[in-house]
């Protein structure tokens, strides 16, 4: 089955087209490439301000269930939630807004980022220097739609090894904290017992 016809698939917005050279009451957090780490989350700390000429269209909005996939290497696919909703998406990116109740949004974010569509996705680039996927290539993706109950099972476990994953890296940069902090403690009270 095609992707479109379970989704919607666009590319974001042209900033430039809506942009406010001056300050406005249309503030928005906007998703850029910074903020789009290889685990598949967004990084907040990392997205900008956007200033619109005037209100935005929700199809310019991330929405919680959107993915939302990279057109540039490492073509990383992160999935919207509550957090990340009413966020403005570039033209960087392409949006796929799931529209058939058959296809769980949690499943196609895993799926994208298989090792396997990654491939597939190097593959389909243009020849310039960014080697830039076309949105055409996700309109037309390929995918073997499985039950709901067997979408929801590696759905559930994607996102709880992604999970994992992030708390033992936050878990990793407390524990180097710690020992720094304890290494110059053991090195000033060295110091002090010459």
């Amino acid at each position: 089955m095609k992707l479109q016809e379970l989704a919607s698939v666009r590319s974001g917005l042209v900033l430039a087209r809506k942009q406010s050279r001056e300050p406005t009451d249309y503030r928005y957090p906007l998703i850029n490439l910074r903020c789009i780490q290889p685990e598949g989350i967004i990084n907040l700390n990392e997205s900008d301000i956007y200033e619109a000429k005037e209100p935005l269209k929700e199809e310019y909005l991330s929405r919680r269930g959107d993915i939302v996939v990279r057109l540039t290497a490492p073509y990383t696919a992160v999935l919207i939630d509550d957090l990340t909703s009413g966020m403005v998406i570039s033209s960087n990116f392409v949006v796929i807004r799931i529209n058939d109740k058959q296809l769980m949004p949690e499943y196609l974010f895993w799926l994208l980022n298989t090792t396997k569509v990654k491939r597939k996705i190097y593959e389909n680039t243009t020849s310039n220097m960014l080697g830039a996927v076309k949105a055409k290539f996700l309109i037309d993706f390929e995918l073997t739609l499985l039950s709901a109950e067997s979408q929801k099972k590696i759905a559930q476990l994607n996102l709880l090894a992604r999970k994992e994953s992030q708390l033992l890296k936050e878990l990793a940069e407390e524990k180097e904290k710690l020992y720094s902090c304890l290494l110059d403690q053991a090195y000033k009270r060295a110091k002090k017992g010459k």
